[in-house]
């Protein structure tokens, strides 16, 4: 997974290609099955999509989160 700031609003892409990961999870959540991105998507391995879920986990794991509290009126 790679990101290039010239490129797809600089979103992480799979090596190769202009496709998102954050697509490929999109359609992984949608349902599609791996086998049904392999047809749609020829270029791209098993293995690129299964590669997805564990870079999103290490992306978001990254992230630190603040908790919002409310503002006293």
């Amino acid at each position: 997974m790679v990101g290039d700031p010239r490129a797809m609003t600089g979103k992480p892409v799979i090596r190769g290609t202009q496709l998102t990961v954050e697509h490929i999870l999109s359609l992984l959540a949608s349902r599609a099955t791996v086998e049904e991105i392999l047809r749609e998507y020829p270029g791209l391995t098993g293995e690129d999509i299964r590669a997805c879920r564990p870079f999103a986990a290490k992306a978001l794991a990254d992230i630190s989160f603040v908790p919002l509290t409310e503002r006293p009126a």
